[in-house]
């Protein structure tokens, strides 16, 4: 018997612990894309298994340009799994072919094309079939350091490029997600990261992309002390204080947060490679963690009065900057999925199965017009079709439907058609006569 009832939000795991921090001089190797698909499709669970992945938009693992064939084989290689897939990480920063949001007029642009080719790759996906649901996740792409020379206006140029950056996404009827994390300019702290969302402005295209681990370092004022939250030296043996500046936290951040990372840190910075000082992600079963991976994922996940939000469709695991050798245990990933599953079950739901539309005579009507018009392309199905809508039982609401069906590309066709099709005739009587007896009924 399956006890974990909940279906949503789904549960996805990243892509990119096999390239963050890897790959670089002094770095391990990173883990290839085929690697890290199939350490997450054989992780389970009591029969539990991850709904899909997260990825990253970057060789070794997808190159930005991909052409639409090589795209549709990756398409093909993640649904052959058992998996889907939902937010995808453009590559926005300066040594992966963008430029920093907050740099000269070259850089924006370089950061702006980034994105437009990251969004091209996720409408590319839902069009594959392959990606459900998800939103391009962004950053700033610039320091800290360089940020503080002018706060005011750069965080005003950020807030310029990450406005052309929506106009892109909205063109590809995509969403994007600003990812709070204390090493990026402008998202550093969480007031910063508040004040820039509302700077720009448009909540229905930027939101803000939430990690657990890093905003865990929120509170703690890494990279902006005057916005922590937490005391300086604070007791970690005072959950109370604890969990209240989490729920000041949680209740600022959580109306603009679209995209949710569920992980674990021990309170402290980590980095390798070429990625720095950013929260320490720790296993899911560390005993070091500070947070209490299901209790707090629900501050996220619900609202202020305790209540499912269901804002959240997916949640993803992200644990980046762990060793090779630990990322190669499938029990790491199966511990992983166990927590992702503790917090559907505590914070999740199902969705009910969608009832049953009921067609009307009109729509029944329609539907078969509209279906011989594909079939018949001849003069005399044309003709046919005039004739048995003038004779229908509902003549005004045949003749305005028909009328309005006439403009479509089909019948335009029709009236181009030279042969005589006995068949398609026949079809069309057929079809609109019954639509039409049980309008007299």
């Amino acid at each position: 018997m399956n006890i974990h009832q909940n279906t949503f939000p789904k549960l996805h795991n990243a892509m990119w612990p096999g390239l963050v921090g890897k790959g670089s001089p002094g770095a391990e190797p990173c883990l290839d894309l085929d690697t890290m698909l199939d350490l997450t499709a054989k992780a389970e669970v009591n029969g539990v298994r991850f709904d899909g992945v997260d990825i990253f938009l970057f060789e070794p693992h997808i190159n930005i340009d991909i052409s639409d064939d090589d795209l549709k084989r990756i398409a093909d290689k993640i649904l052959a799994r058992g998996l889907v897939v939902g937010s995808v990480v453009a590559p926005i920063w300066p040594p992966t072919g963008g430029g920093s949001a907050m740099g000269s007029a070259e850089e924006r642009a370089k950061y702006v094309g980034q994105v437009r080719k990251g969004c091209r790759i996720a409408a590319n996906l839902r069009q594959l079939g392959a990606r459900p649901y998800g939103v391009v996740r962004v950053d700033t792409a610039c320091g800290v350091t360089d940020w503080d020379k002018d706060p005011v206006g750069n965080t005003k140029l950020i807030a310029q490029t990450l406005n052309e950056a929506c106009d892109v996404a909205e063109s590809f009827g995509e969403r994007l997600a600003a990812e709070g994390e204390i090493c990026w300019g402008g998202l550093q702290s969480w007031k910063e990261a508040i004040k820039l969302l509302e700077m720009v402005g448009r909540p229905e295209t930027l939101g803000f992309q939430a990690d657990m681990a890093h905003t865990l370092l929120y509170l703690l004022g890494y990279n902006k002390p005057e916005d922590a939250i937490l005391p300086p030296n604070f007791d970690w043996s005072a959950p109370a204080v604890f969990d209240a500046a989490y729920k000041k936290l949680t209740d600022a951040l959580r109306p603009w947060t679209i995209d949710f990372h569920v992980a674990q840190n021990d309170g402290t910075v980590l980095g390798s490679g070429t990625h720095e000082k950013t929260g320490h992600h720790c296993l899911a079963t560390d005993s070091k963690g500070k947070l209490d991976i299901p209790r707090h994922a629900g501050y996220w996940l619900r609202d202020g009065k305790g209540q499912v939000t269901k804002a959240i469709q997916t949640v993803c695991w992200d644990g980046c900057m762990f060793p090779n050798a630990v990322m190669m245990q499938q029990q790491t990933w199966n511990d992983i999925l166990a927590a992702m599953i503790q917090v559907r079950d505590a914070h999740g739901w199902q969705e009910a199965p969608a009832a049953p539309k009921k067609t009307t005579v009109a729509e029944a009507f329609v539907k078969a017009v509209q279906t011989a018009a594909r079939k018949a392309t001849t003069k005399p199905a044309l003709k046919a079709r005039k004739i048995a809508a003038k004779k229908s039982a509902a003549k005004k609401p045949a003749k305005k439907t028909f009328k309005k069906a006439a403009k479509k590309p089909a019948f335009k066709r029709t009236k181009q058609a030279m042969k005589t099709n006995k068949t398609a005739k026949k079809a069309v009587k057929k079809v609109v006569k019954k639509p039409a007896k049980k309008a007299k009924k």
